[in-house]
């Protein structure tokens, strides 16, 4: 019923990659208005159009865009904008998948959070889901966040949407192979050697 919104949604935020199956029922939900999710995981996802953000300069002056510096950034945030597939405003600003070609290609996607800083988290859990219920169990009521999980855990799955696992201290923590942090950096430095800004 949603294949094209969903293709298009492939196109525009995972490079054409498949949509992984909890994302869907995630997409979905939100398009047919149903709320439930949204208010568990504090989801908001990407209308068609909306600006990649790291691509994102509408917040800058031309005098800023203007200086080596920020050209510099912007230059390396495009460049890291090919990896870091960015899905929804939720966590920490945004959230999505860490997809650089150097990270093993046999596990699930590893999920990413960008603030509103630049700022690079890794989220634990094997499925934006997981990732989503394991930050807001921090933001309950209860004030063990392991418990606050397995609510969570407990409630999507009685909304059809069941998690690998609702113990909090089983969820995957997977370092990166490659970390976003250090690579933006990396390419900030050879953004700005470029430009002779060492």
């Amino acid at each position: 019923m949603y294949d094209a919104q969903l293709a298009e949604f492939s196109r525009e935020r995972l490079d054409g990659r498949p949509v992984p199956d909890d994302l869907r029922v995630l997409l979905v939900a939100q398009w047919e208005g149903h709320t439930a999710f949204a208010l568990l995981l504090h989801l908001d996802f990407f209308e068609a159009g909306a600006a990649h953000p790291l691509l994102d300069t509408s917040y800058l002056s031309a005098e800023e865009l203007a200086a080596p510096e920020m050209r510099a950034v912007n230059a390396a945030a495009a460049e890291m904008s090919q990896y870091v597939k960015l899905v929804a405003e939720g966590g920490k600003g945004w959230v999505g998948y860490w997809l650089h070609p150097d990270e093993p290609a046999d596990r699930a996607w590893r999920l990413v959070e960008l603030d509103t800083e630049f700022t690079y988290w890794r989220p634990v859990g094997l499925t934006l889901t997981e990732g989503a219920a394991a930050e807001q169990a921090g933001y309950q009521d209860e004030p063990d966040e392991r418990v606050a999980f397995t609510r969570l855990a407990a409630e999507l799955a009685a909304l059809g949407l069941p998690l690998s696992t609702q113990d909090f201290d089983a969820l995957d923590d997977t370092e990166y192979v490659v970390d976003p942090e250090d690579l933006m950096k990396e390419l900030i430095e050879a953004e700005r050697a470029k430009r002779g800004l060492r």
